[in-house]
């Protein structure tokens, strides 16, 4: 068989077996997805809103080589219905930048203000952080964001265990609704709650990461690397659901290491490099070539 033939594989089948002249990246996604795929990403129609939350001269040291900044006077802010993108190389400071804010999950020698509504807030620890309505959606799903060897319905509840308990004890009940509501949500295909997180496809593990936190209900949600492994029919439902939260009004910061992602996803987006923001530009005025120009030169953002 000729190495240029390539066959599609889905839901345990075989779909289709496509040769050298027949192989676009347009009909490999219609036959990973089951359907073409016109749009890359869901139309918004962004009805932004006033400042919910801000940073100010945010900086951060290594955790342990106490002489190293890594994250350099940041100023950023997010509106009411915004969904913002961060863009940057690996090694630009973006994820420890996010830890760093969701409770000091990152470094040391921590300084800057965090307000969300006007109010200075406190995130010193993650307990807090959470209280005052931030969530964070790790990179790292399978390390930090859940727990795999137990099922999607305790996996669901974990960060906002009070909204299933009864005087401090869990509510079962309520904890299963709860669960079937966001499976429902954000479609997490699994034969039932009491599926396995650890067999989940990647795709439905993030499904999971991301039902947990919206259970929780925060004000400002930061996704970290949101489609990072899963495969390009996952990431579309993804996509609609941070465009569903930001019509619902909430303040949304999206990681992402793939450009055409921001620039689909985001209304404004920032650009780091070397821990500082050196860019800022409305989506709609941005391109790869922009945003790389930006990292080159380096500068910082002019105050």
């Amino acid at each position: 068989m000729s190495s240029w033939v390539k066959t599609i594989i889905r839901d345990g089948q075989t779909i289709e077996t496509l040769a050298k002249g027949e192989i676009t990246e347009d009909r490999i996604i219609t036959s990973m997805v089951g359907r073409a795929l016109d749009d890359r990403y869901p139309p918004r129609d962004p009805k932004i809103g006033e400042v919910v939350f801000e940073v100010k001269n945010w900086s951060v040291y290594h955790p342990l080589h106490a002489e190293r900044q890594v994250i350099k006077g940041i100023d950023l802010n997010v509106c009411k219905g915004e969904v913002v993108g961060i863009a940057g190389l690996m090694g630009a400071g973006r994820t420890e930048f996010a830890m760093s804010l969701f409770g000091r999950s990152y470094g040391r020698r921590i300084t800057g203000e965090v307000f969300l509504k006007g109010k200075k807030i406190d995130v010193s620890s993650v307990g807090r952080a959470v209280e005052q309505g931030i969530a964070y959606v790790t990179e790292d799903r399978k390390t930090y964001g859940l727990n795999l060897i137990d099922h999607i319905k305790h996996n669901v509840s974990l960060a906002n265990l009070g909204g299933v308990s009864r005087h401090g004890v869990i509510d079962d009940l309520r904890e299963l609704d709860v669960a079937n509501e966001y499976r429902g949500k954000t479609n997490i295909r699994s034969s039932s709650v009491y599926q396995k997180t650890g067999n989940l496809s990647g795709g439905n593990q993030q499904k999971v990461v991301l039902s947990k936190w919206l259970f929780a209900n925060p004000e400002v949600l930061i996704l970290d690397e949101p489609t990072r492994g899963i495969d390009v029919g996952a990431k579309y439902e993804i996509y609609t659901i941070i465009a569903r939260l930001a019509s619902e009004g909430k303040a949304i910061i999206v990681i992402s290491s793939e450009m055409p992602e921001l620039l689909g996803v985001s209304d404004r987006i920032y650009v780091m490099n070397e821990g500082r923001l050196v860019g800022e530009m409305a989506a709609k005025d941005a391109s790869q070539e922009k945003i790389m120009r930006a990292i080159v030169r380096g500068e910082g953002i002019a105050s």
